[in-house]
């Protein structure tokens, strides 16, 4: 595996953290949406929290699924990094 590239669980986590923001955020509007002028702050709350955790857990399994630094053979290869060794005399 190149020393450049990121291991699939730092992927996923920085993936999973920008899209919990944007599910929030979108399941937000889509409560203002549906409800109008009905809503209220649990409720408002309570959509933002779904949107939150259903994107982000989607999002992060989409990415274990196809991004190429999460094939079985590269986390293997990120899991048995060997250091050099002094050698001794």
């Amino acid at each position: 595996m190149r020393s450049d590239a990121k291991p699939c669980s730092r992927l996923m986590k920085q993936t999973a953290a920008i899209f919990t923001v944007g599910g929030a955020l979108g399941f937000w509007v889509l409560c203002r949406l549906h409800y109008g002028p009905r809503i209220t702050v649990p409720r408002s709350l309570r959509w933002a929290g779904c949107g939150a955790l259903s994107v982000s857990t989607s999002t992060a399994m989409l990415v274990r699924l196809f991004s190429p630094e999460c094939e079985p053979q590269n986390i293997a290869a990120y899991d048995n990094i060997k250091t050099p060794q002094a050698s001794l005399p």
